[in-house]
């Protein structure tokens, strides 16, 4: 008799057996939801990393703790010190990809569980008066049924503070790099909010970090409304 049933990987599908120690049972520890195989494809940021944007520094891409596009940004007087820092996961590579695609656009909501245990970690960690999701436009959640950045926050246990909402545009996986950084500005704070900005730390939540634009632009919006700064999560980079 088999004292633990076989469970399904929630990506693959495939028979994952759980592993089980006295630590786990004796201490509940979270289930693991993906199999070995599955989670050997994620690809975790490590070694040295630009100590804004989390990217992994490469020799020629790089002047002392900073990658080139953090200068960049740095150096536009627009968006110097818009963004404290973001913090990310795993590297963006093709499996991740079409895990995300799965999740973000063909609405499979539950692998967002396969990620719950790592940000939950994560976001324990960090300091920050209220988590915000970056909004989709009222267009786009009717269209996915869901805010993909705010599930990473309510299933990992935490409450979203909603402080923006968003003006309806292309889609950002059609728009170039270079589109991508001149964005015009899509955010507004919510005007329905009952939270305080004035002086709060803000921590941004999104599933994937690209350029920054994204982040920086919602940013700006809170630091012009009075948060005192504004820091970001992502689940990719």
């Amino acid at each position: 008799m088999k004292l633990f049933s076989d469970e399904y990987c929630l990506i693959c599908h495939g028979i994952r057996t759980p592993v089980i120690s006295w630590t786990s049972l004796l201490l509940g520890t979270e289930e693991q939801l993906v199999c070995e195989e599955c989670q050997n494809k994620f690809k975790s940021l490590s070694g040295e990393r630009c100590g804004i944007c989390s990217r992994v520094l490469e020799v020629d891409y790089r002047k002392e703790e900073l990658c080139y596009d953090c200068i960049r940004w740095g150096q536009d007087s627009t968006w110097s010190g818009t963004l404290t820092q973001n913090k990310s996961l795993y590297e963006y590579n093709d499996f991740l990809k079409e895990v995300i695609a799965k999740y973000k656009y063909r609405g499979d909501y539950t692998l967002v569980r396969a990620f719950t245990s790592r940000i939950k970690e994560e976001l324990t960690s960090l300091s920050f008066d209220a988590l915000t999701p970056i909004p989709l436009s009222q267009e786009r959640l009717y269209e996915r049924g869901f805010n993909q950045a705010e599930a990473l926050i309510t299933e990992a246990g935490f409450r979203p503070t909603h402080l923006l909402t968003r003006i309806h545009t292309e889609k950002q996986s059609k728009k170039s790099r270079s589109d991508r950084i001149h964005l015009p500005q899509v955010f507004q704070v919510d005007g329905e909010s009952a939270f305080s900005l004035e002086e709060k730390t803000i921590l941004l939540v999104d599933d994937i970090y690209t350029t920054g634009s994204t982040l920086r632009h919602a940013a700006k919006v809170l630091l012009e409304h009075g948060a005192k700064s504004v820091s970001s999560f992502t689940l990719a980079r």
